[in-house]
């Protein structure tokens, strides 16, 4: 039986392949959808949940595969949300999403775990911490009692390394023995590189050309780039205007394995992905 780096087996159901059976394993795009008033590249837009309902509509049908709702911005400087108002975001648009009839996963992007179980009450199915279980200890017990995928982010509170992408990848292997450790099981665990978060612009493209080496520890792979800093730095661009940026770093994450993209612009990056699906399966 093969097995990965870190000597899981490769036999193992992975929440995609459980959720998203029948797809013939093609890239999987999650849409953003930010409840918050401060967002980098669209805040305050859909913070209304009836606003919010019609931008999930869109996006499911630009070919969105999950939907992702945050109620707390994570852009460089942000503050961080008290919990009431983060619950005060999110849970009326989970409920309108889920009263609307949209039955698609939906994942709370938060590193709160009383956000985190309010939310898989209210509707939510999957939980995106961008803290990697770091910052909240309940955290691992949520996604262990409602058996919820879990989306793990490398994270740091500083972008000091002693060597990079062995790092990166140690971290995230001490991540996944913590959620092990707490219950969770292997299926649920889908990881996240964390681009642009604790990184210098230099370690974020460095981490772009080393995607496989986070592929390689044998779990499904999130990328999230979408009109990050990493892009508009480079194209000298603002956010709401890097959507080619974006899908370079799209085709790239594919082309390495990763297995979800995480974006605004979904129609786009959906063509992207399907491409670059299609190149990829002749090899």
């Amino acid at each position: 039986m093969e097995t990965s780096e870190r000597g899981r087996s490769s036999d193992t159901t992975s929440v995609l392949e459980r959720e998203f059976s029948g797809r013939d394993k093609r890239t999987l795009i999650m849409g953003i959808l930010n409840v918050t008033p401060d967002s980098f590249s669209d805040g305050g837009r859909y913070i209304d949940p009836a606003s919010a309902v019609e931008r999930a509509k869109q996006m499911l049908e630009e070919g969105a595969d999950i939907l992702d709702i945050g109620g707390e911005s994570t852009r460089p400087g942000f503050a961080p949300v008290p919990l009431e108002e983060e619950l005060r975001r999110v849970l009326p648009v989970i409920r309108a999403i889920r009263e609307a009839g949209i039955k698609v996963p939906i994942s709370i992007d938060t590193y709160k775990a009383e956000t985190a179980r309010q939310a898989l009450e209210a509707g939510a199915t999957w939980l995106n911490d961008i803290w990697g279980l770091q910052k909240d200890e309940a955290m691992a017990r949520i996604a262990a009692e409602y058996a919820a995928p879990i989306v793990l982010m490398h994270n740091r509170t500083e972008p000091v390394y002693a060597n990079f992408i062995q790092d990166v990848v140690d971290d995230l292997q001490r991540t996944v023995e913590r959620a092990r450790a707490a219950g969770i099981a292997e299926e649920q665990i889908i990881l996240d590189p964390g681009i642009g978060f604790a990184k210098t612009y230099e370690q974020n493209l460095q981490l772009m050309n080393h995607l496989e080496r986070i592929v390689g520890l044998g779990f499904p792979v999130l990328l999230g780039t979408s009109r990050k800093r990493m892009i508009h730095q480079t194209l000298q661009l603002p956010p709401h205007d890097v959507v080619e940026g974006t899908a370079a770093t799209v085709a790239l994450g594919v082309a390495q394995g990763c297995r979800i993209m995480r974006v605004h612009d979904v129609r786009a990056m959906r063509r992207v992905a399907d491409m670059t699906d299609a190149i990829i399966r002749q090899r």
